[in-house]
């Protein structure tokens, strides 16, 4: 099982958005049977190989295994992945301007589901899966909040011209800075 599958086909998002094939879908984290679901949620097995067989399609679920029960063989289901992503690009933006600076939320956005796309695409297999996450909060004054930025731009530059020669391992750095929204609970 994948621990992400970054959703990139129309067929995908359909097949998952929908409340009854979201609860198989979470029944399925484990192997089980459209039987064995069906007993769960209170619906048939008919029913729920219905779903089963659509997301199936998508590639959201995967048949693991196959046993035989008084004379019929019944398939063991799995999900494909623990968190599924949906690309933005699905949904496509609102009033998309032709042109974005690296000073736009568009950019920033665009950048986060770039890097949305790359983590998923990650080989989880892997013996050693080097990577660092930081998340922190600043505050800037609105009188230094040029300084800011360009003392933030400069040090990455640094480290950009002091590691970005051809040797060694290539690793990917995207920064955010944005305001900081109202909590959300």
């Amino acid at each position: 099982m994948r621990d992400v599958l970054y959703m990139e086909r129309i067929e995908q998002a359909e097949a998952l958005l929908k409340p009854q094939r979201i609860e198989v879908l979470r029944e399925l984290a484990e192997p089980h049977t459209c039987t064995e679901v069906g007993a769960r949620l209170d619906q048939t097995p008919q029913r729920v190989y219905y779903h089963v067989k659509r997301l199936v399609d998508a590639g959201l679920v995967t048949q693991v295994a196959e046993r035989r029960v008084r004379g019929i063989n019944e398939g063991i289901y799995q999900a494909t992945a623990r968190s599924y992503w949906l690309s933005p690009r699905l949904v496509g933006r609102i009033g998309l301007r032709a042109t974005r600076d690296e000073l736009s939320l568009g950019y920033l956005l665009d950048l986060m589901e770039e890097v949305q796309a790359d983590v998923a695409a990650l080989d989880r297999t892997r013996p050693e899966l080097p990577s660092i996450g930081v998340s922190g909060e600043i505050r800037v004054p609105a009188e230094h909040r040029q300084q800011f930025m360009t003392d933030l731009r400069t040090a990455l530059q640094d480290l950009f011209s002091r590691y970005g020669g051809a040797e060694g391992d290539a690793f990917k750095l995207a920064v955010a800075c944005y305001p900081k929204g109202e909590e959300h609970e």
